[in-house]
């Protein structure tokens, strides 16, 4: 039968040569005497400062639409910067005549205004132009005494696609625009401008220390989510800056606790947050979908205890003391991720098979099961793969953290931390965290109810998105078209997409920020759940990456869902830090066909990286990579249990399906800490050639690699291609098969 989804195609557009032979064939960057005033300034200003406001549609009409140009002076100067509402960034030409930039508002408009802020490098003589395709012209305006600065014109008729087309330059360099804006009306009646702000739902419980009660809250919760793994509460504890005294917030199925102070130590607990499996006898291994962030806990007894498994994140976290990543009694706890968090005693691994962690401080570590794996990290253990199973870097190369909602004085405001490279340690212990703070009343605050066609309206007018906790059904996609939208869920809100369509789609444009959601498939199947960019993508994104973040996917398991293929990355350098891509193999809905998917997570772009990436159980490829110069640190996998037989998986003469697969076209690739395990339950004699297959070549390089089969529920004959020893002696032992690099 062939393969259903989305084929390989065409060859994905690529940039030549790696990324530092492509920045130092860029001239340097000139930002003239308006650009200098404002770096100096920025310099002098706090870390961080609140974003400018967005206008709301339909007098705005340019904002965050797709925008291209003739061309870009270097890489910190994109189209994109020109239409982003920021007046400190922007897109600059080529030192040549002529020069353009056109914005495509997405469908035909009733044209007003033009405005012009230009940076010092302007236009002498300039046309504006409109056109209903993108190809046929018309003049709307034309000038040859442009005096630079701000210019507005008035224009007039209907067009979908609008161009500054640059004739003659007023200075030796390139045409250079702080914001090209476009006003107008997208029909008689434009509807109600949506408001930003407001208050956060019934599900989000905040607390400040002289709330009464509080305990007795958590309480309440946890009875409801202790076991209800795929129930539909949502729910986010959020605790005022202050010193909170004799807690024990035990963390229940889609529950958050996170503080709302700027640092996590402006939060207190002197108590727990505890994670435990008491609920399902002592095994720890379906601990999913909770989170703790932003927080300061001195434990009770020295220790505190965070038993997890996939999507749970433990983020910008203090730990005054232990952490013990077990549960009580020791039993199985299979994967989880420590971020931006100090750890001030030692970390207790004990049964945890696996384990990521990136850019903390902790007191230590203990044990190692199968596959621990460390960037970043200040107090790592040092690499002793394969025994002790430690693979550690010493830097993380490029990291940005999530974007959180927090506190100042009584205003409610979204931090977006800034990026990182060679990161090392927290952000937050040494000055004042570096970043933007968004107030509230730019965020759409989505509650439970609200149509897609009301997020999209919201998108459109320039808000960002903070979907409070709740299950959102959507009848059609989630379009994030403008450059550094923030969409960040509270307490696992979740996304079904109706009627087969994609979940949610982002432009190929900067610095999108997607953050703390799940998204379900929905009982037809979709052809994608979240898309990163366009098919054949080409803009550089280097500067400013669209970030995913505690994003999660699942297929089936709270009932039957298809999608074809979960997740697929065409934006260059894009930054997937920390996702878990499910397809069920347990709850409802469950079955070979019945929660049909065939394709985890494809990558296209070029540099693009993941940090931290749990990928489990798809009928074919969990995980394959197109895209030149990608790089994964750690990489869980599981393949799908419910195989019915040999043939089911047969991948014409190989057999079964790789669970990371780089392209034959691909020159360059790096990955460290990597674990595929089998566990056939349904046909333990299914063998899989490899976990891992890959072109070789000198600039695809794999370090600390594992296969286990799970109590011999099936077998491995190789790690890697055809390199590494098979599971097949280790029998029912559950003994991995390693390898120390490949090639």
């Amino acid at each position: 039968m062939p393969a259903v989804g989305i084929p390989p195609a065409a060859p994905v557009p690529r940039r030549p040569g790696g990324r530092a032979a492509t920045l130092m064939s860029r001239r340097p960057g000139r930002r003239g005497l308006v650009g200098v005033v404002v770096t100096a300034l920025a310099a002098t200003l706090l870390a961080f400062v609140p974003a400018t406001q967005a206008q709301a549609a339909p007098v705005l009409l340019s904002q965050g639409k797709p925008v291209t140009a003739s061309s870009q002076e270097h890489y910190g100067t994109p189209a994109t910067a020109a239409v982003d509402g920021d007046n400190g960034t922007r897109w600059s030409s080529a030192a040549a005549d002529p020069q353009w930039i056109r914005v495509d508002l997405g469908a035909p408009a009733s044209l007003s205004q033009v405005e012009l802020r230009w940076e010092a490098a302007y236009a002498k003589s300039y046309r504006i132009e409109t056109s209903q395709n993108g190809t046929d012209w018309s003049t709307a305006y034309s000038t040859t005494t442009g005096a630079g600065g701000v210019e507005t014109v008035n224009v007039s008729g209907t067009a979908r696609y609008v161009r500054m087309l640059g004739t003659a330059r007023a200075t030796g360099y390139g045409y250079s625009l702080w914001e090209f804006k476009v006003f107008g009306t997208t029909g008689d009646d434009p509807g109600p401008v949506i408001p930003g702000g407001g208050d956060l739902g019934p599900n989000v419980h905040v607390f400040d220390p002289s709330t009464p009660g509080i305990q007795a809250k958590l309480d309440q919760v946890f009875r409801e989510q202790e076991s209800a793994q795929f129930g539909s509460g949502r729910h986010a504890f959020l605790f005022k800056p202050g010193t909170y005294n004799n807690l024990n917030a035990q963390i229940g199925f889609y529950t958050q606790i996170a503080g709302l102070g700027l640092r996590p130590d402006d939060t207190t607990i002197n108590g727990d947050i505890t994670v435990d499996a008491g609920w399902f006898n002592g095994n720890a291994t379906q601990n999913f979908w909770r989170g703790a962030e932003n927080l300061a806990v001195k434990p009770v007894n020295g220790t505190n205890r965070w038993a997890v498994s996939q999507a749970a994140s433990f983020r910008r976290m203090h730990v005054k003391g232990g952490l013990n990543l077990a549960p009580n009694g020791y039993g199985w706890a299979s994967g989880g991720y420590i971020a931006d968090s100090k750890i001030d005693g030692q970390i207790g691994n004990y049964s945890q098979q696996q384990w990521y962690t990136r850019d903390s401080s902790i007191g230590g570590w203990s044990n190692s099961v199968w596959n621990q794996v460390f960037s970043g990290v200040q107090g790592a253990p040092a690499t002793g793969f394969p025994e002790p199973r430690y693979t550690t870097l010493d830097t993380t190369p490029i990291s940005r953290e999530k974007p959180f909602l927090y506190l100042d004085g009584n205003e409610y405001k979204v931090f977006a931390p800034a990026k990182r490279t060679n990161a090392r340690g927290t952000t937050w212990e040494n000055g004042t965290p570096q970043g933007e703070s968004i107030p509230l009343s730019r965020f759409y605050v989505v509650k439970p109810g609200a149509t897609a066609a009301t997020i999209n309206a919201a998108l459109a007018q320039g808000l960002h998105l903070l979907f409070t906790p709740g299950v959102y059904h959507v009848d059609q996609t989630i379009n994030v078209n403008r450059a550094n939208t923030v969409v960040l869920g509270l307490g696992l809100a979740t996304i079904i997409p109706d009627n087969g369509v994609t979940a949610m789609k982002v432009a190929d444009v900067d610095g999108v920020k997607l953050a703390g959601f799940l998204i379900d498939a929905g009982p037809v199947n979709s052809p994608t759940l979240l898309e990163i960019g366009h098919q054949g993508a080409t803009t550089d994104h280097a500067a400013n990456p669209t970030t995913v973040q505690d994003v999660y996917i699942r297929i089936g398991g709270a009932g039957a869902g298809k999608a074809t293929t979960s997740m697929v990355v065409n934006s260059h350098d894009t930054i997937i830090d920390h996702t878990w891509v499910w397809r069920a193999d347990h709850g409802e809905g469950v079955g070979w066909e019945t929660n049909r998917a065939d394709y985890g997570v494809r990558v296209n772009g070029d540099d693009v990286l993941a940090t931290g990436l749990f990928v489990e159980h798809f009928n074919k490829y969990d995980v394959e990579w197109y895209g030149e110069r990608g790089r994964t640190i750690f990489y869980q996998n599981e393949k799908a249990y419910d195989a019915p037989n040999q043939a089911a998986i047969q991948n014409g003469s190989t057999k079964g399906y790789a669970a990371y697969r780089v392209d034959d076209s691909v020159d360059t690739h790096e990955a460290w800490g990597l674990g595929s395990y089998c566990n056939y339950n349904v046909d333990p004699n299914i063998r899989q050639d490899h976990g891992f297959k890959t072109p070789v070549k000198s600039g695809v390089k794999f370090h600390s690699l594992l296969v286990v089969s799970l109590g011999g529920m099936g077998h491995y004959n190789h790690v890697i291609n055809d390199t590494g020893a098979s599971t097949v002696p280790a029998g029912t032992s559950t003994v991995p098969s390693t390898l120390v690099s490949f090639p």
